[in-house]
């Protein structure tokens, strides 16, 4: 776990310093992989698509376990997580939507913040911009790291690739992967939720929550992730109302989104605390 807090801790310094090799996250392999499995089923795409490349990256993080005390496990892991982080910088593309002169650049750099597979236009108001951050920031960062500490870096690819094979347009997109997709997405989607309420208004978070679920009886298990946008703009809507020193006008779409930031922001500080007293907690134990 040590190696893992230091990779993720490497992974966001070179996020924030080196922002210009993101380009290095180049997908054109795995899509010609993709490719050569020609009309093959929905399971087969899954399992030879992703499950193939996952086990040769499993394989190999095993193999560099022990060698040189770890540190070939430790810049293995580095550069996996760098790889599958993203593919796109969040903050640089929040940066765009609030450094852009005009209402027609704004529109344009907003449209950056859509998921993997999102072809419908993200109006420029301010709960469409902070329910988009949050999802931005599940499918760039959270789930990534989620899988990336539960099984090192195949896990990170895992949990890549299964995004990616669920938003592709055409015979590889299907219900499976889709599925396949949220079911990734579950586990990251509620502890988002629950550093939320720790980071932000606990009982804006928590009464929003239950609400949610109570208007939608599908149970607590369900693969509906809805409860999160729903979350995400009652958390904004919280710290505006308590005058929270980082909040704006919640109606206004630069102020909500600089709002949502900020709150992305505090549930990874809360991640990484917690990641950080399991390590100690491990050394101490």
């Amino acid at each position: 776990m040590a190696i893992k807090l230091v990779a993720i801790l490497l992974v966001l310094l070179v996020c924030r310093f080196l922002p210009d090799l993101v380009r290095l996250r180049d997908f054109s392999w795995w899509r010609a992989w993709l490719g050569k499995l020609g009309s093959a089923s929905a399971p087969a795409a899954l399992a030879l698509g992703v499950g193939v490349p996952v086990l040769v990256c499993a394989l190999l993080q095993v193999a560099l376990h022990s060698i040189l005390f770890g540190l070939t496990a430790l810049m293995f892991a580095v550069a996996v997580l760098y790889y599958c982080w993203g593919p796109r910088d969040l903050e640089r593309d929040v940066e765009a939507v609030v450094k852009a002169p005009d209402s027609t650049q704004r529109l344009a750099a907003s449209q950056a913040l859509r998921c993997v597979g999102q072809t419908e236009e993200l109006p420029f108001v301010a709960e469409a911009l902070v329910v988009a951050t949050f999802a931005s920031a599940l499918k760039r960062w959270f789930g990534v790291l989620f899988w990336f500490v539960l099984l090192g870096p195949c896990g990170a690819l895992l949990y890549r690739l299964t995004q990616l094979l669920g938003g592709m347009p055409g015979q590889t997109e299907s219900p499976l992967a889709q599925r396949a997709a949220a079911i990734l997405d579950w586990a990251p989607a509620h502890l988002m939720a629950l550093a939320l309420a720790l980071a932000s208004n606990f009982d804006a978070v928590f009464t929003t929550w239950r609400d949610y679920h109570r208007a939608h009886p599908q149970g607590y298990a369900s693969l509906d992730l809805g409860f999160l946008d729903i979350i995400a703009r009652a958390s904004v809507d919280a710290d505006v109302a308590a005058g929270d020193e980082h909040a704006n006008d919640a109606h206004s779409p630069l102020g909500a989104l600089d709002d949502a930031m900020v709150l992305v922001r505090r549930v990874l500080v809360v991640w990484l605390t917690l990641i950080a007293l399991i390590v100690l907690g491990g050394w101490f134990g």
